[in-house]
């Protein structure tokens, strides 16, 4: 286990009801960004008490309606400029893990002097941000408790990721009942989102950091045990209970100290969204059989603990346990209604090397926890998960 240094201070409201206590988690005289999506929070009663725990507290709120899925930098330009013109000193978003992130730019750009654009090229630092909360309604990207976002420009036809500890929200509400009203599709896409956040982490080398091996486990194991009932009972409270805070743990940052990262399945994932609109997950769901036919090997001890402890696959040889492992994941993935593999995407024939030339122009290669996916590597899982 390598050193490592963990703060995380995003207090968590929990639980039915729990929508009503934002107010008291706003400071007084705060000028408030209500920012949301495509209104859905109108119609599953969200906005309703969201807007009336802001009255009853006296707290003035300006609304902001429009961020997409994949938020779109144009679109949280707008948000800023309504912001500085009402000298916003809170933000509120309310809505999925797209929306969190939205607000992250939004929160970050506000006070920023310059082009915001250069936060996600450049890396520019990020001195100071408004300070945020989140009402989350969709279970996903784990957005609600980290400092991380990816934001998209319809102009360049990029989707870039940034992160500073001064866009961690302050809080987040995770209200189960908020995602009765969630679309099949939507759900599984969460569990997918979720589920593949998880991997990026666990499945790469071992580093012994057998706590957090366990802890990545348990929320692999939460999710395939109760993506039954939460695909196929909306109001199932229990399951959606724990698929929210399953998402939420896979992504806070615990599971990930001291030990090698990947995330190559996303890199690659965002090139494919930006390129053809794929939803997120989709494409998670859709390069992993790739990724992980092309690295089988470099993540061979990982994958066999994987098998044992996740998918309790204990006899045959180590050939065939992987081979069953990778099996039982994508039937997974499919039985949440999530595709294994590109094969149902009209892709391009080309897309594996405009997506490594891509990755390469941008910098971004290696990929990978041992920096060995190179443009070649990245053109084989391409073209291998479009087969699949």
């Amino acid at each position: 286990m390598t050193p490592f240094v963990y703060q995380n201070m995003v207090k968590i409201l929990f639980g039915q009801g729990q929508i009503a206590q934002i107010a008291k988690e706003i400071p007084k005289g705060s000028r408030v960004l209500l920012a949301y999506g495509g209104g859905s929070i109108k119609t599953n009663g969200v906005y309703a008490q969201v807007t009336q725990a802001l009255s009853k507290a006296d707290h003035f709120f300006v609304e902001f309606a429009g961020i997409e899925p994949n938020p779109k930098f144009e679109t949280l330009m707008r948000a800023v400029e309504l912001s500085r013109s009402e000298k916003i000193d809170f933000i509120l978003a309310v809505g999925g893990g797209s929306v969190a992130d939205g607000c992250k730019l939004i929160a970050a750009a506000i006070p920023f002097e310059g082009d915001a654009w250069t936060i996600l090229t450049k890396r520019a630092p990020i001195a100071r941000a408004v300070p945020l909360g989140v009402v989350l309604t969709l279970p996903a990207t784990g957005s609600e408790m980290n400092a991380y976002a990816v934001i998209s420009r319809s102009s360049t036809g990029e989707k870039l990721a940034f992160g500073s500890p001064h866009v961690m929200p302050a809080f987040a509400v995770l209200d189960p009942e908020t995602t009765f009203t969630l679309p099949a599709r939507q759900i599984g896409n969460g569990i997918v989102d979720a589920f593949v956040h998880v991997l990026e982490q666990y499945l790469t080398f071992p580093a012994q950091a057998a706590l957090q091996d366990r802890m990545a486990e348990s929320v692999l194991s939460t999710l395939i045990d109760i993506a039954p009932s939460a695909m196929a009972e909306p109001a199932a409270y229990d399951a959606r209970a724990n698929l929210m805070w399953s998402a939420t743990m896979a992504l806070n940052g615990l599971i990930a100290v001291g030990v090698p990262q990947d995330w190559s399945t996303h890199l690659i994932g965002h090139e494919l969204t930006a390129l053809y609109g794929i939803d997120h997950a989709r494409t998670l769901a859709g390069v992993w059989p790739g990724l992980i036919d092309v690295q089988r090997t470099a993540k061979r001890e990982k994958l066999l603990q994987f098998a044992e402890r996740v998918w309790a696959i204990k006899e045959g040889a180590e050939s065939q346990r992987i081979d069953r492992a990778i099996a039982c994941t994508c039937a997974f993935f499919n039985s949440v209604g999530v595709p294994a593999g590109l094969r149902s995407y009209d892709l391009a024939a080309d897309t594996p090397k405009i997506v490594a030339q891509r990755l390469s122009d941008r910098g971004s290669l290696p990929l990978g926890e041992r920096n060995d996916i190179d443009r070649n590597a990245v053109e084989r899982i391409l073209s291998l998960a479009m087969t699949v």
